[in-house]
């Protein structure tokens, strides 16, 4: 198992929007997320600052194909389609990301 994080910005015009979709998250989208190895799933955010931050638990063997798979999903990308223009992606992360993805600095069970 391998915990990963991530973070994003969120536009503030988009704030209440993104929060509805994500208070009822399409059912294929939940089952696609489960079935390509990602567990114990939260986003936050960080008012007034609208930092979304991403957290999971990756509990598969091959990440990039799981990954590829998730993009690859009609219903992802319907999905991707609503609520990327809510978010504003950070200006440091590197080449190919949307959510810029972070190191873990520290954990306790």
């Amino acid at each position: 198992m391998q915990r990963m994080g991530m973070v994003i910005g969120l536009k503030a015009e988009k704030t209440e929007e993104y929060k509805r979709l994500h208070g009822a998250v399409w059912p294929e989208i939940l089952k696609l997320i489960s079935s390509c190895n990602i567990r114990n799933y939260s986003i936050y955010l960080r008012e007034p600052e609208n930092l979304l931050f991403g957290t999971w638990e990756y509990h598969g063997d091959d990440f990039e194909k799981d990954m590829a798979r998730m993009a690859a999903d009609v219903d992802n990308q319907k999905w991707w389609a609503v609520c990327m223009p809510c978010q504003q992606p950070l200006s440091t992360r590197k080449e190919g990301e949307w959510w810029a993805m972070m190191d873990e600095v520290f954990h306790l069970d």
